[in-house]
């Protein structure tokens, strides 16, 4: 049998993710003949079957699996030794791929961003926006931004803040001396299960019930437009909230509603000259706003 390499490897398992030869080639950069002619070179060598074709799509055969099983071994021992390698970069230049989400980045991030290109000019940053979690041990990222109140236990990192929430409304409509016993008098506008952390939704459902939010939104971006357009209060983070025009805020939840911010990263990457600059420069940055982002200023009444 003639020897295997890599790129077989690849392919099996590019075919068997995808169910078809169309998709494994939209996966691998190839066009759909190559996957064909490939697979049927490659069976032809091993003198067995790899994938069965049913109305599904391409399913493997037990020698398939077994091949498949095997290039993902192979794959996860790529990623960790790049890690290891990446790990032993001295230098601070080359790409940073960095993931946060989408409300960090726009309300938060991009200035820190941006400043720290400024500072390390030979380091190319390439930003991952989503709201789930990335894998950074197979190097879907290099560095994670994420307000969570528990960390992957397999990444390390630093705490940089207590985001803090606090209760919003349209400055011109803001109640005045209010307390958390008022707020099944008021419409709200909440966030969808799984946004922002349970504690935000838990507060609402206990103290202003599920028929007093009116509007959801599936991501904290938009939480200070609607609020100011008038279509209810919020529980906005502070370093929104207190920056957005049209905004007063009346008081704080209770319990205080709070999630770290985290920078996180995977341990083989921790001396790699790249992330140790970016994690030094952003943990000084979010230090000098950390004030904000905690709201330790008195209630403020923002009427821009």
């Amino acid at each position: 049998m003639a020897e295997i390499v890599w790129d077989e490897f690849r392919l099996v398992r590019a075919i068997a993710e995808a169910r078809s030869l169309a998709g494994a080639a939209d996966a691998l950069g190839i066009n759909h003949s190559t996957v064909f002619r490939r697979l049927g070179a490659l069976e032809k060598a091993m003198g067995a079957r790899l994938f069965e074709r049913s109305r599904t799509g391409y399913a493997p055969t037990a020698a398939g699996e077994k091949m498949v099983e095997l290039a993902n071994r192979i794959a996860d021992e790529i990623v960790e030794l790049e890690r290891k390698i990446t790990g032993q970069d001295l230098r601070p230049s080359g790409d940073l791929r960095v993931t946060t989400n989408d409300t960090l980045l726009v309300h938060l991030l991009s200035e820190v961003f941006v400043g720290f290109r400024r500072a390390f000019p030979e380091i190319n940053l390439d930003i991952v926006v989503g709201n789930e979690p990335l894998n950074l041990s197979k190097r879907d990222a290099d560095i994670a931004v994420r307000a969570t109140e528990r960390p992957p236990e397999n990444l390390i990192g630093r705490r940089l803040a207590g985001i803090r929430w606090a209760i919003y409304a349209a400055s011109g409509e803001a109640p005045k001396n209010f307390v958390a016993g008022d707020a099944r008098r008021y419409n709200w506008i909440g966030l969808s299960d799984g946004i922002g952390g349970p504690r935000p939704t838990r507060w609402l459902l206990d103290h202003a019930g599920p028929e007093r939010i009116v509007y959801r939104l599936n991501t904290v971006l938009g939480l200070a437009e609607a609020v100011a357009a008038g279509g209810g209060m919020a529980l906005i983070p502070c370093f929104i909230g207190d920056a957005a025009p049209g905004l007063a805020r009346v008081g704080f939840p209770e319990p205080e509603i709070e999630a770290g911010l985290w920078l996180l990263t995977h341990p083989d990457l921790k001396n790699t000259a790249r992330v140790r600059a970016f994690m030094d420069y952003t943990a000084a940055e979010i230090a000098k706003r950390r004030s904000v982002i905690e709201c330790s200023s008195e209630i403020v009444k923002n009427g821009k």
